[in-house]
């Protein structure tokens, strides 16, 4: 039997992410209260949702609202991504590491059933294997994946200690319409936009690169999908996800099969090649399809068609 979530707090939840991980949980006839920072107010609200403006790093504010609104599952999503974290590791620590240790304290505080934190391979580094097997090592290289590694190691630490149902899937390179241009291995996202907007576009990595991909609405299914999943059924505090291997190349030939004028040229950017060359191209997720029924419904083309619909 599916877990029961009544209501839901999503941190980061007025973006593109949180933004539609809400609407599946409202949809579903979940309660939902959305927190983000200032600016990011949506013009319209679902009866069902309660929008709360604040900063992840003030304990106290946050200590109120989950008192208010007492909710059974957080959906932390929340985070400074990878470029922005590179160019302030101060506030990467305080706002990736920092807020969600004293959101994961407050949730046992709380008395908050479950806690879902979005991770991302990002969390290995070095030369790893490809595929990449579940139980690798993580030993990142950059602050934004130590940020992350730190969080999943304290949110075990208080599943161990205080019961609290901590969870965790690692993400590959998302394809998104809304990809942010901070999250720097994101230019395949953004070469489609360039595409549809009648732009060149310059790629900062080699035709052969690629990686484990996953579309976004894949990203959105699992989420929702692995939450609900009876606690029961899991077998690891984490799990990775994976869909297809994509290239450089591979993203250019599907758009240039719906924009054959397309223009396009190479500039190799060292930081986003390094990465891209050192993360695996097939990331195993047997333990997600087998626990919880995980699969992807897109495929690459599938992806492309529907960024395409996305976009325009």
């Amino acid at each position: 039997m599916a877990r029961e979530i009544k209501t839901a707090l999503i941190t980061g939840g007025n973006g593109n992410l949180g933004r539609l991980v809400g609407q599946q949980l409202l949809e579903r006839g979940v309660n939902v209260i959305k927190f983000d920072i200032p600016g990011t107010e949506p013009e319209q609200t679902h009866e069902n949702e309660t929008i709360v403006i604040g900063d992840i790093r003030k304990t106290q504010d946050i200590r109120d609202l989950l008192k208010e609104h007492q909710p059974d599952t957080i959906y932390h999503l929340a985070s400074l991504l990878s470029g922005s974290s590179a160019a302030d590791h101060q506030a990467a620590w305080d706002i990736n590491a920092t807020g969600s240790f004293q959101l994961m304290q407050l949730a046992v505080e709380c008395k908050v059933e479950q806690f879902f934190f979005a991770s991302t391979n990002a969390t290995y580094g070095g030369v790893i294997s490809d595929p990449l097997p579940e139980n690798t090592e993580q030993w990142p290289e950059n602050i934004y994946g130590a940020t992350k590694v730190a969080v999943e190691r304290l949110g075990v630490f208080f599943k161990q200690t205080h019961g609290l149902d901590f969870r965790v899937l690692r993400f590959p390179l998302v394809i998104s319409p809304f990809a942010p241009t901070t999250a720097v291995t994101a230019f395949p996202s953004h070469a489609f936009r360039a595409a549809v907007n009648g732009e060149s576009f310059v790629f900062p990595a080699s035709a052969d690169a690629g990686m484990s991909t996953l579309f976004l609405e894949d990203v959105i299914n699992s989420i929702v999908e692995y939450t609900h999943a009876p606690k029961e059924s899991l077998t690891r505090h984490a799990y990775n996800v994976h869909a297809y291997h994509l290239t450089t190349q591979m993203v250019i030939d599907e758009i240039l099969l719906s924009y054959p004028d397309f223009k396009y040229s190479f500039e190799i950017n060292p930081t986003v090649q390094g990465l891209i060359d050192n993360w695996p191209n097939v990331i195993v997720d047997k333990s997600a399809r087998d626990d919880w029924g995980w699969e992807p419904k897109f495929n690459f083309a599938q992806s492309a068609t529907r960024m395409f619909e996305m976009i325009t």
